[in-house]
């Protein structure tokens, strides 16, 4: 996705057409989507954001343009052939390539077909949830607000939740773990994302209250060693 074959000789032109894409009115749809992947493949576009970040307003409007891509069924069709791409963004130093990166995980789980392939199996074999969760817990806003979203999303299916809930209680990734590893802020964003599991089906709030997550919440409104967090969570509650 890097090599020579897909640099860009003249960045401007490809800054200038993903701002016409990024700005042309109304829903994104298939054939504007095509349209510009066929003039701007997508390695063209991935090296560029990898390579010409420089390039002053590159990197947020090719961010914006990938983000408007993939939410067409055409774009996401790609989703599963750039899953190291999502990788690599949901690790970046970049706040909004990890923004885009969660958003890319939204966008193939909302327009995947599961008839042809399982997007909670992708995020498996590719490693994605532990990174949505370091996204959730040290990304700014934007980028925990995405991966919250992303999460909720993966709660969608079964397998979804299987990965979210683990049927051991000493997982690393078991949201009571991953709790109490966190800062102040780390804690609240998991609260936060436990409430909004808690409201996605009946089936995910079952999941919720047998992994004994709830508890959590009731821990942190009782606990007087930390206000600002017990105050968070009882905003939260109230949503």
């Amino acid at each position: 996705m890097d090599g020579e074959e897909f640099s860009v000789e003249n960045p401007s032109q490809l800054l200038q057409s993903a701002s016409d894409y990024v700005n042309y009115p109304g829903v994104p749809n298939d054939v504007a989507a095509k349209e510009f992947l066929d003039l701007f493949p997508l390695p063209v576009i991935i090296n560029a954001l990898q390579t010409k970040s420089e390039v002053p307003g590159l990197e947020a409007t090719l961010v914006a343009c990938l983000e408007r891509i993939f939410k067409t069924k055409y774009g996401a069709s790609f989703i599963p052939l750039y899953m190291p791409f999502v990788q690599v963004g949901l690790t970046a130093d970049s706040q909004l390539a990890r923004c885009l990166a969660c958003k890319t995980v939204s966008c193939l789980l909302e327009n995947i077909d599961e008839k042809t392939i399982s997007a909670a199996q992708l995020i498996i074999d590719n490693g994605v949830y532990p990174l949505l969760l370091d996204c959730l817990i040290n990304g700014n806003e934007q980028v925990a607000t995405a991966s919250t979203e992303a999460i909720e999303k993966l709660a969608g299916s079964q397998k979804g939740m299987e990965i979210i809930f683990p049927a051991n209680n000493s997982d690393d990734m078991h949201l009571g773990n991953l709790s109490a590893r966190c800062s102040s802020l780390g804690r609240v964003r998991v609260l936060s994302l436990i409430v909004k599991l808690f409201s996605v089906s009946r089936d995910v709030a079952s999941a919720v209250y047998n992994s004994n997550l709830l508890s959590l919440l009731e821990a942190e409104i009782r606990n007087t060693d930390d206000t600002l967090v017990s105050l968070s969570v009882l905003e939260l509650l109230s949503e």
